[in-house]
């Protein structure tokens, strides 16, 4: 069995081939966001919330309840999270701002899987188990028939060339 020193336990440090003796370690630098990129975010993202919210004031609802308004924007957001993504992807051309303003910006905005917990933690606390427990598994599995129904719209249509 090899010997261990004290030395060996401490913090690994930086590989050998990253620092040349006699010369300072390089330092780290990281990418410079994009601002148009972050901008197109910013505008798809708050055009998304403010959807959200005016569905969720328009339709209040009990804790008690199936909370239908936040179950259908979910859907819809992964529907058209998986129309875009595959649309762009696969049948238009590169852009670097489409993903980022439709998938990040607007469907993130647009879905509430954060109120979703949110509203299970509250049927769970009425001790409504049964309804939280139905509400979690129908939203994955109808997001995910969503994003798979989506998919597969865009890829049956012909592409002309």
């Amino acid at each position: 069995m090899p010997r261990t020193s004290p030395a060996d336990l401490a913090a690994p440090s930086a590989p050998a081939a990253a620092v040349t003796p006699g010369r300072p370690a390089a330092k780290r630098v990281l990418p410079r966001p994009d601002r148009r990129e972050v901008a197109a975010i910013f505008a798809g993202g708050a055009i998304g919330t403010l959807a959200r919210a005016a569905l969720s004031a328009a339709f209040p609802r009990p804790p008690t309840t199936w909370p239908w308004p936040t179950f259908a924007v979910n859907i819809v957001a992964a529907f058209l999270l998986g129309y875009f993504v595959t649309r762009l992807q696969e049948r238009l051309p590169l852009s670097s701002y489409r993903r980022p303003l439709l998938g990040t910006g607007l469907c993130g905005g647009l879905s509430t899987f954060s109120t979703m917990q949110v509203e299970i933690l509250k049927m769970i606390n009425a001790h409504d188990w049964g309804l939280a427990a139905g509400y979690a598994a129908a939203s994955i599995a109808a997001g995910f028939a969503a994003i798979h129904l989506a998919t597969a719209v865009v890829r049956r249509v012909r592409v002309r060339r």
